[in-house]
């Protein structure tokens, strides 16, 4: 007998709702479940790619037609559009047994087809509502194309710029990283996940996936749980306060066990200390792979990772091929697997899935919603504000509109790496080049154009680089033939501007490094350039923090520009000719060389604490260096100059539970419009585990006219003076705290309050 299922829609939705949705038994999917067979529930945890479509993983599913019709499929991943997507689902609702949609699940990090900057670089901009509102558009254009479930947002906190997937995150701060997650959560679900615009976002790698060892991708992470707690957790758990659908497990392991198959993490921490209650799916056959961690043959750790609280098994197949003959051994109980069905049937559910199977499946909307001017303009606007100015030797910049212009570097007419890593669904030919930007911008500009060097000389690392296309093309060219072109072309300009850094995928999953420098080949047409005495600007690419003590002590302007996206050129010749003042601020601390890696803001003093200037012996310090990154946390320039004055609190005692409020004046000094991000970060003085020199806790981006003030206040809440303690208590300890206000994480101005 046939069994057709019609769930009611979902009706319009606040988060606090959504939640409480969640928790509570839905009629419809308990009858379903009572309908199932065993073999039917182990399908709904089963995650398949087809293959032929969106490549994110080295392993392509089989047979996954049949597998449908089955009933041994509970999502798909990398496939799009509205007509595949029909299909896929029809062969589910036509041709299997109880005819349960599928989730149709998708990599969308920084942006769908109109890419935005990477993660790392949206994060610069410190804007929540534009980090909202990119969500927001990512999702209506994925929906559009038939995806109904993203793979983001990554959340993981690193402090290692060796590691290749910094780029797809937020920084090293778990107080940014928190408003982050929260902003990208509500951007993708919106408030009602029923709605054809809206998608299931997922929180993504839990956890610690930052901080695996010497920056390599997939290695072992070991910390304790209080650093665990109070550094690297909160970005999860603020995923899940905002209510994310689902969540992903990490490749590495925590305390010895690998997180896919880790029931402290599952279980104990993400749904009973947290609440989560949406399903868990693991990583790209990271079941498979906790076999090479070496805890046991696939149904061994299949098993392992299903009564850990695993739902869905991504790709490997060890739930479907393996479960069943667990159950029958006694290894693991159908009421786990019921379980996780359930979860996932709840997912389909909230989506509206059971009521519209088709609902993802309008062919009427990519035209509409895909790519359009407005996405486009939007992308542009949020590449201008992930910009970070680093330097601005003589004021050089902003560029007149009508100068000769040398525009010189690999870079510099690319096409190929302008959207950066992790942008699978989008096209490189349809971005902007920043040739291409100069010139629609600066209409009476004169603009000479050479490549002047390679991105790399190196065979073997441009061949790693290209493994998904074209990204490193190596001149047929001399490299000295290509210097000459570019000192040629250089000769009459008034500026020079030179576009140079990593190729797109030198950063991001599997793409570690061991040198985070320039390449030679770059370094020597820097060099060359600057020997011609003009004023020179490096606008600089990268998926990550780079060690460019050597170029920044150059005479030299440099604008960090990540991999702005599909709007690249045009975003920008925006900054650099002022029509908008850049703003970006650091989302993760700069080391002048690797040897200073794990470098970061909130470092805790040492018993023999660093000195503040010279060399000590038998002090917390290098021989051979500095301590201090070459840009801190925070950093950011402006055309124009912050004043900040008159730091006030509203109180000089607390008591416990009690908010305080922090206010400053800043005055725009310079000659320029622009804005600025307020930082305040906090010393918790006396307390009973060592404390970090700094924490972020508050910041505002404002925009100031110049020669205009205001008087920004920051409230430092409650739980904004709370901490892990050793026992993992989240309590705030009497005793003496101070504020500091400022421009970057360096910030000076401070005042003191007490707690009782």
């Amino acid at each position: 007998m046939t069994h057709t299922y019609k769930l009611l829609p979902l009706l319009l939705l606040s988060f606090a709702i959504f939640k409480m949705s969640a928790q509570e038994t839905i009629p419809e999917v308990e009858a379903l479940l009572s309908e199932m067979t065993l073999d039917e529930k182990i399908g709904q945890l089963n995650l398949l790619t087809p293959g032929g479509g969106i490549a994110t993983g080295s392993v392509v599913s089989e047979n996954v037609e049949a597998k449908i019709k089955a009933g041994q499929v509970g999502g798909l991943f990398g496939v799009s559009g509205p007509e595949k997507v029909r299909q896929a689902q029809e062969i589910a609702i036509k041709n299997s047994r109880l005819k349960i949609p599928l989730l149709i699940g998708s990599d969308i990090i920084h942006g769908y087809k109109t890419t935005y900057p990477i993660p790392l670089g949206v994060a610069s901009s410190w804007n929540m509502e534009l980090i909202e509102s990119a969500a927001k558009m990512a999702a209506k254009e994925a929906t559009a194309d038939g995806i109904n479930w993203n793979f983001s947002p990554m959340v993981d906190i690193s402090r290692d710029a060796r590691w290749g997937r910094i780029s797809e995150g937020s920084g090293e701060d778990p107080y940014l990283g928190s408003a982050i997650a929260k902003a990208m959560v509500k951007g993708y679900q919106g408030y009602d996940l029923s709605k054809s615009h809206t998608m299931m976002a997922t929180v993504k790698h839990l956890a610690l996936y930052g901080a695996v060892e010497a920056g390599r991708d997939y290695n072992s992470v070991d910390m304790s749980k209080v650093k665990m707690y109070n550094q690297y957790l909160p970005p999860y758990q603020a995923a899940v306060d905002a209510g994310v659908g689902s969540a992903m497990t990490s490749f590495n392991d925590i305390d010895g066990i690998p997180a896919t198959g880790n029931k402290w993490l599952i279980t104990d921490l993400l749904r009973k200390q947290w609440g989560f209650k949406g399903f868990v799916v693991s990583d790209y056959t990271s079941v498979n792979e906790m076999m090479a961690h070496g805890l046991g043959d696939l149904q061994a750790v299949s098993a392992q990772s299903l009564n850990a609280g695993l739902d869905m098994d991504m790709v490997g197949e060890g739930f479907l091929t393996t479960l069943k003959k667990s159950v029958q051994e006694g290894k693991v109980t159908e009421e786990a697997i019921t379980n996780a069905c359930r979860r996932i049937l709840t997912a389909k559910h909230q989506l509206g899935l059971f009521d519209d199977p088709y609902k993802y499946s309008d062919t009427s909307r990519p035209e509409k919603d895909i790519l359009t001017a407005e996405n486009r303009l939007a992308a542009r606007k949020i590449a201008t504000q992930s910009f970070v100015l680093l330097k601005n030797e003589n004021n050089v910049l902003p560029l007149q509109k009508d100068a000769k212009i040398a525009l010189v570097g690999p870079l510099a007419n690319d096409k190929n790496n302008m959207l950066g890593t992790w942008a699978p669904t989008g096209d490189p030919q349809l971005s902007i080049p920043v040739l291409e930007g100069l010139k629609n911008v600066a209409t009476n500009a004169q603009i000479s154009y050479a490549k002047g060097a390679n991105i790399t000389n190196d065979t073997e690392l441009a061949k790693r680089a290209n493994v998904f296309g074209l990204r490193v093309d190596i001149d047929t060219r001399t490299p000295d033939t290509m210097l000459s072109e570019a000192l040629r072309n250089s000769k009459d300009a008034d500026v020079i501007v030179v576009v140079v850094g990593e190729a797109s995928e030198f950063a991001g999953e599997a793409a570690s490094r061991t040198d985070i420098s320039i390449p030679q080949s770059q370094k020597k047409l820097i060099h060359a350039l600057v020997e011609t005495g003009k004023p020179v600007i490096l606008v600089l690419f990268s998926g990550r923090p780079l060690t460019i003590y050597e170029e920044f002590n150059l005479p030299v302007s440099i604008l960090q520009v990540w991999n702005p996206g599909v709007e690249a050129g045009n975003a920008i010749a925006d900054v650099l000719f002022g029509d908008y003042n850049p703003s970006g601020k650091l989302t993760a601390s700069w080391p002048r060389n690797v040897g200073q890696i794990p470098i970061y803001h909130s470092m805790k003093n040492t018993g023999r604490p660093a000195p503040t200037h010279q060399f000590e012996k038998f002090k917390s310090n290098y021989l051979d260096s500095e301590i201090s990154p070459l840009f801190p946390f925070g950093y950011g320039l402006s055309y124009t100059s912050f004043e900040y004055s008159e730091i006030t609190l509203d109180k000089n005692n607390l008591k416990q539970g009690e908010s305080i409020n922090v206010s400053v004046k800043v005055k725009n000094t310079g000659n320029f419009d622009g804005e600025e991000v307020v930082q305040l970060y906090l010393k918790d003085e006396v307390r009973s585990i060592t404390a970090p020199v700094r924490q972020l806790k508050g910041f505002q981006k404002i925009f100031l006219k110049k020669g205009a003030s205001k008087t920004v206040t920051i409230t430092l809440s409650a739980n904004d003076l709370k901490f892990y303690n050793s026992e993992l208590k989240f309590v705030a300890e009497p005793g003496k705290f101070k504020v500091f206000v400022g421009g970057n994480s360096n910030a000076e101005m401070s005042a003191e309050f007490e707690l009782e």
